[in-house]
């Protein structure tokens, strides 16, 4: 049988349904929850899944549906970055959030099956660690893209802040990347090994 017949299973098409279902209401509903100035994502959780469970394809294919709702939040203006990038800089916006997301899911998968024959728990673990570090590395290089818009959403910000005359580059780690990143990283290496670690179980189990 081949791979392309292998994966259009029943089973494997109702995960990828079932994960696509996911990554769009949890990015469009509620993927974020603010802590202060925390911002708890598990949007990314679900791509790890799909990347580690079905394939690096299949990985991409959610990352880009996560991009896509992003984009439509941006071009909605639901938060002020946004509302200023997308005015600006609206060809850069578009393909930092279309790429970012599917490029994390696609090097998820791969970088999972490179190292599963050795260590599959390794594997899982690199792949979750993958997604957030691609995701917010592409994000960083769109912004360097778009600097002007940086600096204007910057100097829209009141000076108690403290933002006021830093460099673009600091701000773009400090003032936007910083405190997500942690947290989307320790959120996946968490939760998706966890959750993968359940379904693989249940896997097990179902097929006895």
């Amino acid at each position: 049988m081949t791979e392309g017949k292998k994966f259009f299973s029943a089973a494997n098409i109702a995960k990828l349904g079932v994960l696509l279902a996911l990554v769009i209401a949890l990015q469009a509903f509620g993927g974020g929850i603010s802590i202060g100035v925390v911002q708890l994502n598990f949007t990314l959780v679900p791509i790890v899944l799909g990347a580690v469970l079905l394939g690096w394809r299949e990985g991409a294919l959610l990352g880009f549906a996560c991009g896509v709702v992003v984009l439509v939040q941006v071009i909605l203006g639901l938060a002020p970055l946004y509302t200023i990038i997308w005015t600006n800089s609206p060809v850069v916006t578009a393909l930092t959030c279309l790429v970012k997301t599917t490029a994390a899911g696609a090097v998820a998968g791969l970088l999972f099956r490179l190292i599963e024959g050795k260590n599959r728990h390794a594997a899982v673990f690199a792949a979750s660690a993958a997604v957030p570090v691609v995701n917010t590395g592409l994000f960083i290089v769109g912004c360097l893209c778009m600097q002007q818009s940086i600096l204007a959403y910057q100097q829209s910000l009141p000076a108690e802040a403290g933002f006021s005359g830093m460099n673009v580059f600091v701000f773009i780690l400090i003032g936007i990347v910083t405190f997500n990143f942690f947290m989307e990283f320790a959120i996946n290496v968490i939760l998706a090994p966890a959750i993968h670690t359940v379904v693989r179980a249940v896997e097990r189990r179902a097929a006895r």
